[in-house]
C-alpha cells in the first residue's frame, strides 16, 4: 500500500503532483540553506567596510527578488494543484460500475448498484473491480466521519453522516490494493481496513455472478446443525444470509463469507481458528466493536464454523 506505486490514472496524477512539490521544496530548501551558510560566513565582516548604503541597496534587491520568486513558485504550485484536482474529479462515463461504500464503526459495507434490484450485490470489506473499467465510488457514513483511501488508486475521500460524496477511479493492472480509513473515527480506527481486488473482466463477471446467488444450503448434518445455531442465537439479530431467515443489516452480510480472504474488517485471515476466536470473543480482538461475545458449547461452535465456512 503506497501512493508511490500508482496503479491507475488518478493515483498517477497525484503522485506526479507530489513529486513536483518534493522537487521544488528540496530546491528551495537547498537555496535557503546556502544563503544561511553564506550569511554565517559573512557575519564577521562589517557592512561599513564594503560600502554601507550600496550594500543595503543590494540586499533590498535580493529580498525583493526572493519575494517575487516565492510568489511565482506558490502560484505555480496552486495552478498545478487545481489542474490535478480537476483531472482526478472527472465525471463517470456511461457504463461505469457504481459501488456504494458505507462506513461503520469499524467495517465497510459494499453495495454494487444495478438498475435491476435482483442484480444488486451487498458484501463487506472487499471490493472487486474489473481492470481497465471506470468505477464510480459513492461514499457515506452510518455513524461518524470516516475517510476512504486506497493510495495505489486515488486520494482520500471523506465519508460524512447524512451526506453522499463520490469519486471515480480505475485500476490499470490486476492486483490486491490495500485501503483503510484515513480519518480518526474511534477506538478501532487503526483496524478499519479493506481490500480492492482488481481482476480481469472475465474473473470479475464470474465473481459477480457467484455473489448474486443466495447462501449455500447446508449439505451435511453438521452444517444443518450450524445453521440452526446461527438462526437461534444472536447471529441472526445482526447479520444477513440470503436464502435463509437471517435478514438483519446491523452487521456485515455473511451470504458469501467463506469467499472473502479476511474477517473483522481486514485484520484477520479468514481461517477456521481466527473465525472461532472472532465468534467467541470479538472484544478481545477488537475492543469496542459492536459484536458481543457468544457463549457456545464446543459442539455448537464446531457446527457453526462448519456452516459459516460453507458459505462461499
Amino acid at each position: 500500500m503506497s501512493a508511490a506505486d500508482p496503479a491507475g490514472p488518478q493515483a498517477d496524477r497525484i503522485w506526479d503532483l507530489g513529486l513536483l512539490f518534493i522537487t521544488l521544496g528540496s530546491v528551495v530548501y537547498a537555496v535557503v540553506i546556502g544563503f544561511l551558510l553564506y550569511a554565517l560566513w559573512q557575519g564577521g565582516r562589517r557592512v561599513e567596510s564594503v560600502g554601507g548604503p550600496a550594500v543595503e541597496h543590494g540586499l533590498t534587491q535580493w529580498v525583493a527578488g526572493a519575494i517575487v520568486v516565492t510568489t511565482v513558485l506558490l502560484l505555480g504550485l496552486l495552478v498545478a494543484n487545481l489542474a490535478v484536482g480537476r483531472a482526478t474529479a472527472e465525471f463517470a462515463q456511461p457504463g461505469a460500475l457504481t459501488i456504494r461504500v458505507t462506513g461503520h464503526q469499524w467495517w465497510w459495507e459494499i453495495e454494487y448498484a444495478d438498475p435491476e434490484p435482483s442484480r444488486r450485490v451487498v458484501t463487506a470489506n472487499e471490493i472487486h473491480i474489473p481492470v481497465g473499467r471506470q468505477v464510480r465510488v459513492e461514499v457515506s457514513s452510518r455513524d461518524v466521519i470516516h475517510s476512504f483511501w486506497v493510495p495505489n488508486l486515488h486520494g482520500k475521500l471523506d465519508l460524512t453522516p447524512g451526506y453522499r460524496a463520490s469519486t471515480v477511479l480505475r485500476a490499470d493492472r490486476p492486483g490486491v490494493y490495500y485501503g483503510r480509513c484515513a480519518e480518526f473515527c474511534g477506538l478501532q480506527h487503526a483496524r478499519m481496513d479493506f481490500r480492492v481486488i482488481a481482476e480481469s473482466p472475465g474473473r470479475f463477471a464470474a465473481w459477480y455472478e457467484g455473489q448474486l446467488r443466495p447462501g449455500r444450503a447446508p449439505a451435511t448434518t453438521l452444517e444443518q446443525q450450524g445453521q440452526q445455531v446461527f438462526l437461534s442465537r444472536g447471529c441472526v439479530l445482526c447479520h444477513t444470509v440470503r436464502g435463509s431467515a437471517a435478514g438483519s443489516r446491523v452487521g456485515p452480510d455473511l451470504t458469501h463469507l467463506a469467499s472473502r480472504g479476511t474477517i473483522a474488517a481486514g485484520i484477520l485471515p479468514n481461517t477456521r481458528g481466527h473465525l472461532a476466536g472472532w465468534v467467541l470473543d470479538p472484544q478481545s480482538i477488537k475492543p469496542g466493536v459492536l459484536m458481543p461475545p457468544n457463549q457456545l458449547a464446543a459442539n455448537e461452535l464446531r457446527a457453526l464454523l462448519a456452516y459459516l465456512q460453507s458459505l462461499n
